[in-house]
Parts: structure tokens; C-alpha cells; sequence
């Protein structure tokens, strides 16, 4: 049975910080605990970070519910892990372009092409509760799960759902979020995500919703 728990991968960047509010918000919009992750290869250094992620949130929404975990090793494989048992997973990127935002984003990408559970990466200038609509982009024949999500999503913000297969990058301007399925494949060079969910998760300007199918 799946933990009612949302899930937030840490580093104590800035750009991990911004996934941190965004997932406390999540949690209080869920009703649900907030859980804070922070793989690092010397668990001595992950105190004075968990201690200040976990005030932050707790600052941010006192009745929320908090833990926080130290994991040795790979964030990648830690939050995949993590998702199994989680309602939402958080992360942030950098979302600069070309080779470097590649290189930058290659967490959230890995992550996205392996995570068994909803995956939310924070980027673009939206701001959480912004009241933009969220948007479903739909690549190929519609998944019925990643849509009843899509609306599921809608729902909990209480605005619009709009559904998309062209334009979808412009839209995400106005978007507070996007909801995309993540047609997982097995690759020579391992997991491999679909064209449309690449490119969002690299130019989107509002957060992504990744739900693997």
C-alpha cells in the first residue's frame, strides 16, 4: 500500500531549496507527510542540510508533518527507491541550455527515465499556486492513466486542465504545471525517456509532471 507521503530530493542548492518549497506545497495540498532525501557519499556531512531544509518547510507549514533521511550513494538511485512508496517526488534543475543544462539536469533526466512512482521537477519561473492551468501533453495515443492524473491534478489546484499535442512548450508559459507520461524503454545506453518528455524536461518553462506508464 503506497505511504501518503511526498517525497523531496535535496542538496542544499539553491535550486534544490526552490524543489523543497514546491514539495512542502504539494504535501499540504496532498493532506500528506513531507519526507526530505538527501543522498550524499559521507552521511556526517548531511546533518547541518537536512536541519535547515526540514526548519524551512516547517516554518513554511507548521502542521505539516516532517521526516527527513541521509542515504550514501547515488541521488538517482536513492529517489527512485524513494518513489515507490510516494505519492509525488521532487526534484529541482538548473534548466540552463545546450551541453551544460544537459549535464546539469542529468539527475531529474536519469531520474525521470527510472522513477516508479509521479515525479514533479521544478523549473521555469511559475511560482507554486500561481493559478495557471494545468496542461496534459499527450505524445502519440493518449495513456488513460497519465490523463485521469492530469485531471486528478487539475482538481487538487482547483483551475482548468488543458490538453495539448502541439505547442506544448509555448503553452507551458502560462502553465502551472505540465502533466506528460514517461513511455519508459529499455536503451542500450539505459532507461530512455520519449522525444516530447526530453524536451520538456529541458526547455519547459513552468514545472513538469512526469507520470511513468
Amino acid at each position: 500500500m503506497r505511504i501518503h507521503q511526498v517525497v523531496a530530493g535535496v542538496d542544499g542548492s539553491l535550486v534544490s531549496v526552490r524543489a523543497l518549497d514546491r514539495a512542502a506545497a504539494e504535501a499540504a495540498r496532498r493532506a500528506a507527510a513531507l519526507r526530505i532525501v538527501y543522498a550524499v557519499p559521507d552521511l556526517d556531512e548531511a546533518g547541518p542540510i537536512l536541519a535547515a531544509a526540514r526548519a524551512r518547510a516547517a516554518a513554511r507549514h507548521p502542521d505539516l508533518p516532517v521526516t527527513t533521511e541521509a542515504v550514501r550513494g547515488s541521488a538517482v538511485r536513492a529517489l527512485t527507491r524513494e518513489s515507490e512508496d510516494a505519492a509525488l517526488t521532487v526534484v529541482g534543475t538548473r534548466g540552463f541550455g545546450g551541453l551544460t543544462g544537459m549535464l546539469l539536469g542529468s539527475v531529474s533526466l536519469r531520474l525521470a527515465a527510472q522513477v516508479r512512482g509521479p515525479l514533479l521537477v521544478v523549473r521555469g519561473d511559475r511560482r507554486c499556486g500561481d493559478g495557471g492551468e494545468v496542461l496534459l501533453g499527450l505524445a502519440g495515443d493518449a495513456d488513460p492513466d497519465v490523463a485521469a492524473y492530469a485531471f486528478e491534478e487539475a482538481e487538487r489546484r482547483g483551475v482548468r486542465l488543458r490538453v495539448l499535442r502541439r505547442a506544448l512548450l509555448e503553452a507551458t508559459r502560462a502553465a502551472d504545471v505540465v502533466v506528460i507520461g514517461a513511455h519508459q524503454r529499455a536503451h542500450r545506453v539505459g532507461p530512455h525517456l520519449n522525444p516530447t518528455a526530453h524536451t520538456l524536461l529541458h526547455r519547459s518553462h513552468c514545472p513538469v509532471l512526469v507520470v511513468p506508464t
